[in-house]
């Protein structure tokens, strides 16, 4: 995908795969909604796009760009009268700390104006990106719902180097097989929430939901440590450089900083001088540690492209933050990861559906897209007697694995949890707990081992217990459950009829103690 053959640093060929999409709606082909007159012939023969209701494949790319759009023209039905202001609605909701100007709250909804061209971006230092990461796309969704177009800048390059803002430690190397899987796995989840005109559904008629995934890897292969010193390093000023609350940090660190991680902000900066020169990309937005390799950027295109500077715009949203003040991130044990297969839909789901109070309200303003008044609906339900306990963490747990899985994921999601509930009515069938023995903790034996043991000690190997004291203890107290069915006797042992499709079963103890006990017939 984007920039998967200059990460490499090999052929087309040496990284030729398959990519199936299937989409319902028809899109004109080879419009490019980032085109201008430099890029108009590439657009044409590298982009990727999808149209009818068709399955199409493609195995190889151009330059590495990677186009999912329904939008046809800037001129647009919606731009007719004034768009939505996409900064006042990010301001309302808690998603806005700081703009470089405030006349971006003029430019994103004059309707005069054509539509803004915003990029996050993201390194792929992991084969998935997280719950940190997960407030870029959303702000870039909110953009898209206003009308304007939204662009995924994979660092390929600059995660060669790594980021040095909000860590205590350089980050490791990484070799370019590492990359190159990396920015696959990233590149589909982005594609994947961003790049269905469903999850991009407008305030206005205005069909502009284009997602461009870039890689700066495919610019930067290009350029001389020389020429980049002429052409950009003498308009940085040292100074400021070391100004930069991410730099102060590390400088009066134990550990220091790198010379190469010192560099960074310049490389971060130059891309959005890249892409405001060759693409028309004029809004760049990050998380709030990201502040200064923005600013970086929009003083290399004042000095360098001699703008005046109302033509290009910074905006930075908070850091999502635990409880306890600190981020969410990938290095942190228990990363929420967006990529069903790291983290699954029932475990993502599950994580927001035990949520705090304290957090939830919140949560719901900025992970989901629900209106404010309903928000504040919730938030009053909370505080009126008899509100049932958790309906406002299931709304935000259902918003949040929607837009991030799909209806597929959340179905999958609410399957799981139905079927991990002890006392549920729905029918067990053995793909359903297959589906979630990784979720739970599981353990296997032979078919003649489980038939006819007794459950109390069953319990116990299966690792619910520590003794059959304990088990007893539960099974009295009537939190011992065998595939969701409250157990009543200690001399209950296992049937045939208990061992579901003749493979599996599902013991519970109490809410939370689960054991998928696999067992398959002896030969």
């Amino acid at each position: 995908m984007a920039g998967v053959t200059a990460a490499a640093g090999g052929t087309g060929a040496a990284m030729s795969r398959a990519f199936h999409y299937r989409f319902s709606h028809f899109y004109f082909p080879f419009r490019s909604s980032l085109s201008s007159p430099r890029t108009s012939s590439i657009a044409a023969s590298s982009s990727l796009l999808f149209h009818g209701n068709t399955t199409l494949s493609f195995s190889s790319f151009g330059r590495n760009h990677f186009f999912v759009s329904s939008a046809v023209s800037d001129r647009t039905n919606g731009e007719s009268h004034r768009r939505p202001n996409v900064v006042d609605i990010l301001e309302e909701r808690g998603l806005l700390e700081s703009l470089t100007s405030d006349n971006l709250r003029n430019a994103c909804s004059d309707p005069n104006l054509p539509p803004l061209k915003v990029y996050c971006g993201f390194d792929p230092t992991a084969q998935s990106l997280h719950l940190g990461n997960l407030l870029g796309i959303i702000v870039l969704s909110w953009f898209q719902k206003c009308g304007h177009r939204a662009v995924a800048l994979i660092g390929g390059a600059t995660a060669r180097v790594g980021d040095p803002s909000g860590k205590s430690l350089e980050r490791p190397e990484l070799d370019p097989e590492t990359l190159v899987n990396n920015t696959l796995g990233i590149t589909d989840t982005i594609t994947r929430i961003l790049g269905s005109r469903s999850r991009a559904q407008k305030f206005s008629g205005d069909y502009s939901d284009s997602l461009v995934i870039l890689n700066n890897y495919d610019w930067w292969k290009e350029v001389l440590l020389l020429d980049f010193l002429k052409q950009v390093g003498r308009f940085a000023r040292v100074g400021t450089m070391m100004a930069k609350e991410s730099v102060k940090k590390r400088l009066e660190s134990e550990q220091g900083m790198s010379y190469t991680e010192f560099t960074y902000q310049l490389l971060q900066g130059y891309d959005f001088l890249y892409l405001f020169k060759n693409e028309g990309i004029n809004v760049q937005i990050g998380g709030s540690d990201q502040w200064g390799n923005i600013t970086a950027g929009t003083e290399l295109i004042r000095k360098i492209l001699q703008a005046e500077g109302e033509g290009t715009y910074g905006l930075t949203f908070p850091l999502l933050l635990k409880g306890d003040g600190t981020k969410f991130g990938k290095s942190e044990d228990g990363a929420i990861w967006l990529s069903a297969a790291m983290l699954s839909p029932y475990k993502f789901y599950q994580y927001f559906f035990s949520v705090s109070d304290s957090d939830v309200v919140r949560f719901l303003k900025v992970l989901t897209f629900l209106d404010m008044e309903e928000i504040k609906d919730l938030e009053k339900d909370m505080k009126k007697p008899g509100y049932i306990p958790n309906t406002a963490q299931r709304k935000l747990a259902e918003e949040v694995t929607r837009f991030v899985h799909g209806e597929d994921g959340l179905a999958e999601a609410l399957k799981a949890t139905e079927a991990l509930r002890p006392g549920a009515e729905a029918k067990l069938d053995w793909k359903t707990i297959e589906g979630i023995a990784e979720d739970v903790p599981s353990c296997s034996l032979a078919y003649d081992q489980v038939l006819n043991l007794s459950l109390v000690d069953l319990s116990v190997s299966a690792g619910l217990f520590d003794s059959k004291s304990a088990a007893r203890r539960l099974l009295k107290q009537g939190g011992l459950y065998l595939n969701n069915s409250r157990v009543d006797s200690e001399s209950k042992k296992v049937e045939e009829e208990d061992i579901v499709d003749g493979k599996v079963l599902l013991l519970s103890a109490g809410k939370k103690n689960k054991a998928l006990r696999a067992v398959s017939r002896v030969a």
